[in-house]
């Protein structure tokens, strides 16, 4: 079972992040650009995902994943209910979807000093 403390240190590490605060809501973001953001009650997280495969991940686990609200569904996101998440795939989402967000050299940069990935 994930929570916000097991992804918070990853998305300050990660090169070009930093951690914001938009209207109670912790949100993690590469220039103006938000991959990550939490619910107020910080128990579903939201990321940049594409937007060709979110209706996969969806009704592949729709007890975890689901579809942003209808005004969202324009964006590169989907949500995951935190709980249901165990803190490595919560961790390997968000490297995802800080992929999604930065240069490619930076992210294959990322890659090459972390091999097995977020952990």
């Amino acid at each position: 079972m994930a929570g916000i403390e097991d992804v918070r240190p990853l998305g300050t590490a990660l090169e070009r992040s930093y951690e914001v605060r938009v209207r109670g809501r912790l949100k993690f973001r590469v220039g103006q650009l938000v991959y990550v953001a939490f619910s107020l009650d910080e128990r579903v997280m939201g990321f940049a995902f594409p937007k060709e495969e979110r209706l996969a991940l969806v009704r592949g686990e729709p007890g975890t994943f689901h579809l942003p609200p209808a005004a969202d569904l324009r964006f590169h996101w989907v949500h995951a209910v935190l709980a249901a998440l165990d803190p490595a795939e919560a961790r390997e989402l968000v490297v995802d979807a800080w992929r999604m967000v930065v240069p490619r050299k930076v992210a294959a940069a990322y890659d090459s000093l972390h091999p097995a990935g977020p952990g």
